[in-house]
């Protein structure tokens, strides 16, 4: 604003009432404050301004005016709209959405990965939190077909995780019915499961008859599938299994002992890395292939075959290893080598003494071993008639390695709970 109209150049021009954005410096403009209070005048204004729908980057969904929107838990809405050039449909804004928060596809996923990570922690309580926060109730039998599909595809071990979780998850939070859904859509997809694994059928059927066994599903559902499937090679297989007799007890460990291999072939590989050890008296290979049994459990077995077979090779020349246990028996627990004469029990007592001192094996495990050998001196001395002095100086060295803590009781050996 000039202070004379009539006056030229900059000289006499005065800036104190130039504007400074939309109404002065650091003021809000009337609009601004309109639209803040939220009056009706800002909003007509607003939607003066609004986009043209003609222009060729125009998107219903994100340009559209304030008074229409989606309200929708998936994309598949806003895709049609914008492939088919309409409106959005505009909803009261109070309207409540009903539904699961994620798409199936997406509910899919996130049950893979949580079942993968289960398979990693076995912590039973993790998944039932996460399966919860996920708030998708009608997605539920998709929660039966993705751990018993990763199961198929995973080890012994990880099928017998699968069981134990499906007994967790019955009735909450997976009801009855949503239970009795799952294994139908399984079912219906058997084939589909078999071009991936060979033996899908079978194991599905031990799946089915497990949970049975667990009360996870009621046996009415097997009748009840029979009838509209008849003929079913998995509904045949899981009643075969439960007409065995002891079938309980059986269909408790039909996975197998810890990592689902079938206890005979436990034994016989307990047994194998055994002889091996005696012969190369190589600890750290020992040590590895005790992991790999993955049968923290059934160390006991370990235990008891480990001492007998040693008592077995020693039982046949006892006289000599009487003189030389003396010397041997303070290497025991460190292990000897082959070379340096020691027996077969000094061998023995110096890989169980690595395999405590590297939490292995427990020491519960070897007394429980032990206390076994203990109930079957009697048939044992008929092939070793030394068994019962060999197996006392192999508890003589295990206490002086410090891996067997027992005390006497009626003859027998106690161990401690374990740690």
């Amino acid at each position: 604003k000039k202070t004379d109209p009539t006056a030229t150049g900059t000289k006499n021009y005065d800036s104190r009432n130039k504007k400074h954005g939309g109404a002065g410096k650091g003021k809000w403009s009337s609009l601004s404050k309109d639209a803040m209070d939220g009056s009706d005048h800002a909003a007509a204004m607003l939607d003066a301004t609004h986009l043209d729908e003609n222009d060729p980057l125009y998107i219903p969904e994100e340009d559209a005016p304030s008074s229409s929107f989606l309200l929708s838990s998936s994309s598949h809405l806003a895709e049609e709209s914008r492939n088919s050039g309409e409106k959005p449909t505009a909803t009261a804004a109070a309207t409540p959405i009903y539904g699961p928060l994620l798409t199936l596809s997406e509910f899919k996923l996130r049950v893979s990965d949580i079942v993968r990570e289960y398979f990693d922690s076995s912590d039973v309580d993790e998944v039932v939190r996460c399966i919860d926060e996920l708030k998708c109730r009608e997605y539920h039998p998709e929660v039966v077909k993705r751990a018993v599909s990763l199961g198929l595809d995973a080890g012994p071990r990880e099928r017998e995780l699968v069981s134990r979780l499906l007994a967790c998850l019955h009735p909450v939070p997976l009801r009855e019915e949503e239970m009795e859904a799952g294994f139908e859509v399984l079912l219906d997809g058997v084939d589909d499961l078999v071009m991936d694994v060979p033996d899908a059928k079978a194991m599905v059927g031990s799946f089915l008859a497990r949970a049975v066994v667990d009360e996870v599903l009621p046996p009415a559902f097997l009748s009840n599938r029979n009838n509209t499937h008849p003929g079913d090679v998995v509904v045949e297989k899981a009643v075969g299994l439960l007409s065995r007799e002891h079938c309980t007890a059986r269909l408790e460990k039909v996975w197998g002992p810890g990592d689902g291999r079938p206890v005979d072939e436990l034994k016989e590989s307990m047994d194998q890395l055994l002889k091996e050890y005696l012969l190369s008296r190589e600890l750290d290979e020992a040590a590895s292939c005790v992991r790999e049994l993955k049968a923290p459990h059934f160390h006991h077995e370990l235990v008891k075959r480990g001492v007998q077979i040693a008592m077995e090779e020693d039982g046949r020349g006892h006289g000599n290893h009487a003189n030389g246990s003396a010397n041997g028996g303070s290497e025991g627990g460190t292990g000897a080598d082959k070379d340096s004469g020691s027996s077969a029990i000094d061998a023995m007592a110096a890989l169980f003494q690595f395999l405590v001192n590297n939490t292995i094996v427990s020491e519960y495990q070897v007394a429980k071993g032990v206390s076994r050998l203990r109930k079957r001196m009697d048939d044992i001395k008929l092939d070793v008639p030394a068994a019962e002095e060999l197996l006392e100086e192999f508890v003589g060295m295990a206490t002086e390695g410090g891996f067997l803590h027992v005390e006497k009781e009626d003859g027998g050996v106690v161990a401690g709970k374990e740690e």
